[in-house]
């Protein structure tokens, strides 16, 4: 398993993004690992807003990809197989999907934020009090 240090120094590609180490959470079903990124909902709009992306993902299914030095989730322990492919608008993305060998879920978090979990750990972590164990508390500024 890797490291906060590791995962500190690295950055995990996820949907074709670029996602930065925010925290460890200790949870009762292990510890959990939150990645974020920030971007600018769509250049084509007059006043697009900033969109904040939150990634949440067992520690221990975080890889580091010795081909890319990118961090990547693979639950079995070894970097997944990544399709060449270019990242969607949020708002045009669905909000279940495949990536990187897992099922994974988005919900929003707040009216600009959004957050990933896998489908699996939903139920408890995308519910109300699994999100502020995660350390999300929507309000006028909801980034995680």
């Amino acid at each position: 398993m890797l490291t906060v240090a590791d995962l500190e120094v690295n950055v995990l590609e996820f949907r074709h993004r670029s996602f930065q180490f925010e925290r460890l959470v200790e949870r009762a079903d292990g510890p959990c690992a939150v990645f974020s990124r920030t971007e600018t909902e769509s250049e084509r709009q007059l006043r697009p807003r900033l969109i904040h992306l939150a990634l949440a993902v067992p520690q221990g299914w975080i890889v580091l990809d010795p081909e890319s030095d990118l961090l990547r989730v693979g639950r079995d322990g070894r970097p997944p197989k990544v399709a060449d492919a270019t990242a969607e608008e949020i708002a045009s993305e669905p909000s279940e999907f495949d990536e990187q060998g897992v099922r994974w879920r988005r919900a929003p978090v707040g009216p600009t934020s959004y957050v990933y979990a896998p489908v699996e750990l939903a139920p408890s972590w995308l519910a109300p009090s699994g999100l502020a164990e995660l350390g999300f508390r929507p309000g006028p500024d909801d980034r995680a």
